[in-house]
C-alpha cells in the first residue's frame, strides 16, 4: 500500500506543479499624471491629507463597475500600489505641476510643514457605468489658515475610456484624476 501511495504521490506532483503555474501573474497598472494649465497663485504650502475612498474601491483589484447591484471586480488586473496612495501620489505631483509657486505635501509622507491650507479628497465612485463611460465622484474641501476661511467643491467626472478593455478604463481614469485635478488647483486659489 505504501508504494501506491508513493506512486500517485509522484503522479499528482507534475499536475500540481503544472497548475499551479498556469495561474498567470497579474497584470499592475498606475495612473500617470497629465500636464494641466499653470496657475500662478495659490498658497505657499499645501498639506494633502490622506485620500478617502469609498470601500468598494479599497483592494487591491481594479473595480470595473457598481452598476445593476453587483460589483465588477478584475481578479487578474491589479493596482501596482494601494489605490489611496496611488492617487495622493499622483494629484501631489499633478498640483506641483499646476501650482508651480506652491510647495505640496501629502500628509502621509515623511515631511511636515505648517500649511497654509488643508486639502481633503473623498472619492465616492472611480468605475464604469452601464454604458462603459468612466463615472469619478469626488468632495474636496480646503481649509485656508491665513485668512481663515474654508472652500468645498463636489466633482462629477465622466470620460470615455479609449478602449473597452481594463487598459482603456484606466486610461480614462489617468484624464478623470488629471480634470479633478485641475478642479482642486483651481479650489486652491486665493
Amino acid at each position: 500500500m505504501p508504494l501506491n501511495r508513493r506512486r500517485l504521490a509522484a503522479l499528482a506532483l507534475p499536475f500540481l506543479a503544472a497548475a499551479c503555474s498556469t495561474s498567470p501573474e497579474p497584470a499592475l497598472y498606475t495612473i500617470p499624471m497629465k500636464p494641466g494649465p499653470v496657475l500662478p497663485a495659490g498658497p505657499r504650502i499645501v498639506q494633502l491629507r490622506d485620500i478617502h475612498l469609498a470601500n468598494y474601491l479599497d483592494r487591491k483589484e481594479i473595480v470595473r463597475s457598481s452598476e445593476d447591484y453587483k460589483l465588477g471586480v478584475m481578479s487578474n488586473d491589479w493596482w501596482g500600489e494601494q489605490l489611496a496612495s496611488l492617487l495622493s501620489r499622483v494629484i501631489v505631483v499633478g498640483l506641483s505641476q499646476r501650482l508651480p509657486n506652491t510647495n505640496i505635501y501629502a500628509e502621509g509622507g515623511a515631511i511636515s510643514a505648517d500649511a497654509n491650507a488643508i486639502l481633503a479628497v473623498n472619492i465616492q465612485r472611480l468605475d464604469l457605468d452601464q454604458a462603459g463611460a468612466l463615472q469619478l465622484l469626488a468632495q474636496a474641501a480646503v481649509e485656508f489658515n491665513r485668512p481663515k476661511r474654508s472652500a468645498a467643491r463636489t466633482f462629477r467626472i465622466t470620460k470615455s475610456p479609449p478602449t473597452a478593455n481594463v487598459a482603456g478604463e484606466v486610461a480614462a481614469i489617468s484624464d478623470a484624476v488629471a480634470e479633478l485635478t485641475d478642479g482642486l488647483a483651481a479650489l486652491l486659489q486665493p
